[in-house]
């Protein structure tokens, strides 16, 4: 086993495909902060969003094979992994969804001796905050809270044909940003 202490990804991605338990050390490490606030951001606060970190983690763990290097950098399938683990447990049925349509903010996660970190070092809430407020809050409720467009639409109490057109609105005004 390696005692290397950083790791390019194509070396990460070898050893995590072996089961090297460092590189898993190394992945939670690096990656669990960032990981938890945007758990955090969907669930919320409190011992369920680190059950969910855990069981992300796990997940990825058990699927590395899968992992496909043409397809997207591993940080980003790692993250749709997390994603997917949180929404997976609003859906569940385990914890009812909050009532709140809170704006996005940077969460940070301060445990022991970690350092905080942002969940924002994408630019998320920038490239966000320059939609109107009513697609902004079809987005932040359908990526970060994991609604359907039905759940929306009963949250925000507006017709489902309206949640659909801003959401496209909003997708397509997003796809500009950023080109």
């Amino acid at each position: 086993m390696s005692t290397k202490s950083i790791y390019t990804e194509e070396e990460l991605i070898v050893l995590l495909k072996r089961k090297d338990q460092q590189a898993y050390s190394y992945l939670y490490d690096h990656y669990a902060a960032a990981f938890f606030g945007i758990i955090q951001r969907i669930i919320g606060e409190g011992v369920e969003a680190t059950d969910v970190l855990q069981e992300g983690f796990v997940k990825i763990w058990r699927n590395i094979d899968q992992y496909d290097v043409s397809k997207g950098r591993l940080f980003t399938w790692m993250l749709n992994i997390m994603r997917h683990a949180a929404i997976d447990y609003l859906r569940s049925g385990i914890r009812k969804k909050a009532q709140s349509t809170d704006s996005l903010e940077p969460g940070t996660h301060v445990a022991g001796n970690e350092t905080q970190v942002r969940v924002d070092h994408l630019g998320l809430r920038n490239v966000l905050g320059q939609l109107k407020e009513e697609h902004k809050v079809i987005i932040e409720l359908s990526y970060f809270k994991g609604y359907t467009q039905e759940e929306i639409a009963e949250e925000l109490a507006i017709p489902l044909g309206t949640v659909k057109t801003r959401a496209r609105l909003a997708l397509a005004q997003l796809r500009q940003i950023l080109s």
